[in-house]
């Protein structure tokens, strides 16, 4: 009867030991896919913002005042509403951008 008590005692610790161990491997892999998600996405913003700034070569293109207010004001919404995202569980800032 006592041994009966030590076995299920220990088999209750080794089914949460268990459990705990694949809780934190799976917090620690979805921090890396997080870290490796972030690292391509936001490269690719920085690129793809680099060639925005290479739109304002007047020599290449014509644009106006208004063009290069809407198209900072449509980055700006963007990036406050990714913001918004990671600090309220807000909705996402997406949808498309015309002139």
């Amino acid at each position: 009867m006592y041994e009966a008590g030590i076995v299920s005692i220990l088999k209750i610790f080794l089914e949460t030991a268990t459990f705990l161990q694949t809780r934190r491997r799976s917090v620690r892999d979805k921090r890396q896919k997080f870290v490796e998600l972030a690292e391509a996405r936001v490269g690719k913003a920085l690129k793809d913002l680099q060639l925005i700034g290479n739109l304002s070569n007047k020599a290449a293109y014509e644009f106006t005042d208004a063009d290069a207010k809407k198209i900072f004001a449509a980055l700006q919404k963007a990036i406050d509403g990714a913001r918004s995202r990671f600090t309220n569980d807000g909705e996402s800032g997406g949808g498309g951008f015309r002139l």
